[in-house]
């Protein structure tokens, strides 16, 4: 420790020097020496003896500075005794952590031999070591370049932290005004800003010099190996987590995919049985047609020779042979006919239609062809071509059944022009040139146009293959926010693409389309995905869009993760459902985690868009766990969507409205139990009461807003479930007293009414009795409440049920008619049974009371019925009054929170003024000062003020002095000029009367308005003071002479602290130092040192004389004489040096401008607040 602390001084030493804070290391040269430390401080001594850089002639004019008197060298002997005592306790304590460290250090090294197999399968070897050690020692500090600005700042603010933490307050001081071009107390959030950071950077240093670098590497490569150990496993087990989940889903896809394929497979098997017998059916009837061919073949050649005679002798024989062929043609029309028919009737008319179809459309272009382009001179020719293309039919009629039992695929060749060529090869011997050279015209036509069929088969793979291999190559090129104008190419890639992994690369693409993406375009983007999902299936959703989502839920920008949360409500309509309440309830539950507020509000919203899509409620409580923890999130915005869209969702999905009230008011009141309490002491109000911590306080209050929230869900299920309908309309919201007469009777359990007084009243009274009085937050919330259970369940209800309950809570006896007997005894539990606890319920139900249940519409002359009842009670009545007791005037200004009760209020406070009872009055005045913050100047100067008036007036001296302090507050919070000058009459009033007590009250009454109130009231306050502090004290008590001095004290200070004029602090504020300094033995040591202070500030004393007085009072070296002094380092150096004995005048100690204002900073700044803080302790300490 004693090297690991030189290093870091010698390095604090080395940044003060080359930065040039000289009087930082002046005043560390100083605390060094002090400390016996000579050997840290030997460079400090060395550069301060430098005669270059301090000429004699200064030294010997400092050294003329008087040596401090007899009386502070007492002083700093008692300091030194004291630091002695403290110095001995704590190397007691010293030795108490040396001990523990030993032990600690024991179990270290038993921990590093264990490890010691880690240790050499470490990452950084011995010899990396040596080689950077080697590096880092033969680089010299030059080497890094000139000091940066924002490593000087971090430099500057590590060396204040470390001057604060070893104890050198004063060179702390002298380093932040040294340092003028930064604030030192702001740390920017920067790398190097760190706990204890100059020990920090040391050990990053050490860890690379020769000294420590095995043990540091070693220690390294430890850390560093189990870093990587736990960051492997870590990663491995969110790996193995998503995988599990993953496969989870695909074996459940895989098994119902096979139990479907098993299902289409046995089809099938059963569907071969059936073909292989139409194929036997359809080959026997095939033979059939091939021989009816055959026949018909011979007969057409049998006319083709009958038609060579009639072309020799056409003229004579041309109307008998037209008649013959005439003939012809129509036979073979009709077994043409017969054949199709045959054909049609086939068992298997599938695909064997589709062909034959095609090929019928095929034979009329041939005969159209034939028909356009035909030209014949005669009538034979005409009728040449008609048999022509009757003919022709026939071979592709017998090309049709020999191909049957083929695949599709084959039809094209029944076009080619071989085939068609064969079919006129017996009409060419007797046709004309232009008849062939028509059929060949024909035949090539029919081969294009099936070559066109061939190209267009596969219409879309080509193109999408082309879309799917440019789109991430566009994508990048096309600017961000145009890019939405892609999604249509990339849905249609994606839903057409026959590759699943390019599909996979396109999603990614469509879901990182923009890098941050706003509200409009993640909506454009949703709308796409949902698109894409209605097109693709349950199953590519779930295999294909889901996984993209996964993959982003931990993505950097939030944006994106917003898409995550989008997609899990919109898309969940697109899955199965088995798949909503696993995979997708999942993601919903690790965005809820999200750091980003408006993550998790997406989150929230689309749970409840999700919710009405389960398949069951299994995962309800789950679902309950996390709107929960939605509700007690810490945004706002987060909180607000809850409320209003998830726990209605939550509500109407699991109807399980009893359980959630259970679990949110055992969150209510755990929440408040797990504070600490305000106390120790077992057995006292304080340690019943808790202090609530800021998340604490927010859950409370969100949860009580989600009750109110459910208050309308509670109140419809009380009338659905009424067993009393007969005698309750269903339009009617509020309960009736006959209702109420009849669930008296107890005969027929209503659970869901008794809930309200049995445990919901119960359990916010039991909260109510938790918190502290500052809580009004949380009373307000709770009082809102009530109010809107009264105005829901109506004034029946109010009267006759809630009314009772919180009167049995304060302790006041109520009628418990309209309760069964059954839950008498819980009601009646509800009263306090003991002294604490009758606080308690005072403190806590006594304000719900006031300001819940008795302000409810139409209560308001119950309500003054009960204050008067509370407040003007005569305490002559048999039963001791509890009354007016700090816990009562509490309530009281808890109700002065709505301003509809002020008229009412103040009337009570009136007749309590008026009432000849001194205590009444006293209370009176108590009130009127807690009510003043929440009235308005016309109630003050109209109502308050007269009130307090007539109180300052009366006889009785505890009822006039209680109501200076009402004055008091009335300045403090109103500065009308009317209200500051009646204050002022009455003040002067109260002063006339010349008594001790009523000068300290009005003095403490008005130093409290100083802050706020208008400078007149601050000079007339000034100016009392500077007159009483004239007026000689003849009083003989000395306690009352110092009760005296302090507060005026206690004034001049809280007057300081304000902008005074210039003749004010002339004529009466330092007037008024001067008078209370004459009487030191009635002033406390530590306001004279403050008073002297604010009298050196404000008058503005030279360098010297605060020199004396911090040498004085502080006991602190007086100027530099300690260090240039007799016993200085300097003056021992230079003693043989003559001194001059001339007196150095004023202005020659006068320091420069720069260094006196600097002095000043520090005077007025921190150091003015450490005495002021010094003095407070020791006035507690007297007061003990």
């Amino acid at each position: 420790m004693d090297v690991e602390r030189s290093s870091l001084c010698n390095c604090v030493v080395n940044f003060l020097l080359e930065e040039n804070y000289l009087l930082t290391a002046f005043e560390l040269l100083h605390e060094l020496l002090d400390d016996g430390r000579d050997d840290q401080a030997i460079r400090l001594k060395q550069y301060f003896s430098d005669p270059s850089l301090f000429p004699p002639d200064l030294i010997s004019r400092l050294n003329s500075l008087r040596v401090a008197d007899p009386q502070t060298l007492l002083e700093e002997k008692e300091a030194a005794e004291e630091k002695l005592a403290i110095s001995d306790y704590e190397l007691r304590l010293a030795q108490e952590d040396i001990l523990k460290l030993k032990s600690e250090l024991q179990k270290k090294a038993e921990n590093l031999n264990e490890i010691n197999a880690a240790q050499i399968s470490g990452h950084v070897s011995v010899n990396d070591g040596q080689q950077i050690k080697q590096q880092k020692k033969s680089t010299s500090f030059t080497d890094l370049g000139p000091l940066k600005e924002t490593e000087r700042r971090d430099l500057n603010c590590a060396v204040k932290e470390y001057l604060l933490i070893a104890g050198y307050r004063l060179t702390a001081m002298t380093f932040y005004e040294e340092v003028t071009d930064q604030n030192l107390d702001t740390w920017h959030n920067t790398p190097a800003s760190v706990p204890d950071a100059l020990r920090h950077y040391y050990y990053q240093y050490l860890s690379s010099t020769s000294e420590a670098a095995e043990e540091k590497f070693s220690l390294l490569r430890e850390n560093e190996t189990l870093l990587n150990a736990n960051k492997r496993l870590n990663q491995e087990k969110g790996n193995l987590l998503k995988n599990k989940d993953l496969a989870d889903a695909q074996i459940v896809t895989l098994t119902k995919s096979l139990d479907a394929m098993q299902r289409d497979l046995k089809d099938k098997e059963n569907m071969v049985q059936v073909l292989k017998q139409s194929l036997e059916h359809q080959r026997k009837e095939i033979n059939d047609c091939r021989s009816e061919i055959t026949s018909l073949k011979m007969h057409i050649e049998g006319s083709h020779l009958g038609n060579n005679l009639v072309v020799s002798d056409v003229n004579n024989v041309q109307s008998e042979s037209l008649e013959k062929y005439k003939e012809e043609i129509k036979k073979l029309q009709m077994e043409n006919e017969f054949l199709k028919e045959k054909n049609t009737r086939a068992p298997e008319p599938g695909n064997f239609a589709g062909s034959e179809n095609e090929n019928l459309q095929t034979d009329d272009k041939v005969i159209e062809i034939h028909e356009d382009r035909g030209v014949i001179s005669d009538s034979v020719d005409v009728d040449l071509g008609v048999v022509q293309s009757e003919s022709a039919q026939s071979p592709v009629v017998q090309t049709i059944n020999q191909d049957a039992d083929k695949h599709e695929d084959a039809l094209p060749e029944l076009f080619n022009p071989a085939n068609t060529n064969s079919a006129f090869e017996n009409i060419e011997n007797i046709s004309e040139q232009n008849v062939g050279q028509q059929a060949e015209d024909s035949s090539l036509l029919v081969k294009s146009d099936n070559v066109n069929d061939e190209e267009i088969s596969e219409p879309g793979l080509g193109t999408i293959q082309i879309l799917a291999d440019a789109l991430p190559k566009i994508v990048p090129y096309v600017l961000i926010n145009h890019r939405e104008e892609l999604l249509p190419l990339i849905m249609c890639a994606i839903e057409r693409h026959p590759d699943s992994s390019t599909r996979d690369y396109l999603t990614h693409t469509l879901f990182n389309l923009i890098k941050r993406p706003d509200e409009q375009q993640r909506r454009i983007i949703m709308d796409a995905c949902v698109s894409l999902a209605k097109n693709v299936g349950e199953m590519r959703t779930e295999t294909e869009l889901l996984p993209q989502c996964w993959e982003q839920i931990s993505h950097m920008y939030e944006e994106r993760r917003l898409l995550v949360a989008q997609s899990c409500g919109e898309l969940a309509d697109f899955v199965r459902p088995e798949i909503r309440d696993s995979l997708i309830l999942s993601i919903v539950q690790q965005l809820i985690e999200d750091s980003a507020s408006v993550v998790r509000e997406a989150a929230s919203r689309n749970l409840a868009m999700l919710l009405p899509l389960f398949p069951n409620m299994d995962k309800y409580f789950k679902v309950e766990d996390i709107m929960f923890q939605l509700v007690c999130d810490t945004s706002g915005v987060v909180v607000e969507t809850t409320l209003k869209e998830l726990v209605p969702a939550v509500m109407k999905w699991g109807n399980k409205l009893d359980h959630v009230l259970r679990v949110l008011l055992s969150h209510v009141i755990s929440s408040a139990l797990r504070c600490p309490p305000l106390s120790g002491v077992e057995g006292s109000v304080e340690s019943n009461l808790r202090v609530l911590g800021e998340r604490e306080r927010w859950n409370i209050d969100v949860l009580l807003r989600m009750l109110a929230e459910l208050l309308c869900m509670v109140h419809q299920k009380v009338i659905e479930t009424c067993p009393f309908s007969s005698t309750t309309e269903t339009t009617q919201a509020a309960l009736s007293t006959a209702l109420l007469e009849l669930y008296a009777r107890g005969q027929v359990a209503w659970d869901a009414f008794e809930w309200m007084h049995v445990e919901c009243f119960p359990n916010l009274i039991q909260l109510a009795c938790l918190l502290p009085q500052k809580e009004d937050n949380l009373r307000s919330r709770i009082s809102k409440f009530l109010l809107s259970v009264s105005e829901s369940f109506g004034d029946s209800y109010v009267r006759c049920i809630m009314l009772p309950v919180f009167l049995i809570a304060v302790g006041d006896d109520a009628d418990l008619t309209f309760f069964p007997t059954s839950i008498h005894s819980k009601i009646k539990g509800l009263r306090p049974r003991s002294a604490v606890a009758d606080r308690l319920s005072t403190m806590g139900v006594l304000p719900l009371l006031l300001a819940g249940v008795l302000s409810a519409p139409g209560k308001h002359d119950q309500l003054a019925e009960y204050l008067r009842k509370l407040l003007l009670e005569d305490n002559s009545m048999q039963k001791p009054s509890t009354k007016h007791t700090p816990e009562i005037i509490n309530a009281i200004r808890f109700l002065c929170i709505h301003e509809e009760n002020h008229a009412m209020i103040v009337n009570i406070l009136w007749e309590m003024v008026v009432s000849s009872n001194a205590s009444m009055k006293i209370n009176a005045a108590k009130l009127l000062k807690v009510i003043v913050p929440y009235i308005d100047a016309k109630v003050a100067s109209t109502h308050v003020l007269p009130a307090l008036v007539t109180l300052g007036s009366d006889q009785n001296l505890n009822v006039k002095y209680a109501s200076i302090d009402a004055f008091g507050a009335v300045a403090q919070h109103f500065k009308n000029e009317m209200i500051v000058d009646k204050i002022r009459v009455q003040m002067d009033a109260f002063l006339e009367d010349g008594s001790h007590e009523a000068t300290i009250a009005v003095i403490r009454a008005l130093v409290v308005a100083v802050p706020h109130t208008t400078e007149r009231l601050r000079d007339y306050l000034l100016s009392k003071i500077s007159q009483l502090t004239a007026t000689p004290n003849s009083a003989s008590d000395l306690m009352r002479r110092r009760e005296r001095a302090n507060a005026f004290c206690e004034a001049i200070r809280a007057l300081d602290a304000t902008d005074l004029p210039a003749n004010s602090v002339r004529d009466y504020f330092l007037p008024a130092i001067q008078n209370l300094l004459k009487d030191l033995d009635a002033l406390d040591p530590a306001h004279k040192e403050a008073l002297e202070i604010i009298m050196k500030e404000r008058s503005g004393g030279t360098f010297e004389t605060i020199s004396k007085v911090m040498g004085a009072h502080i006991g602190l070296p007086s100027s530099v004489t300690s260090f240039f002094g007799e016993g200085g380092l300097l003056g021992k150096k230079e003693s043989t040096e003559p001194t001059s004995e001339a007196t150095v005048s004023p202005k020659a100690a006068t320091p420069s401008p720069a260094e006196d204002t600097r002095f000043k900073r520090i005077m007025m700044g921190n150091f003015s607040e450490m005495l002021r803080g010094k003095a407070k302790t020791q006035e507690e300490g007297h007061h003990q």
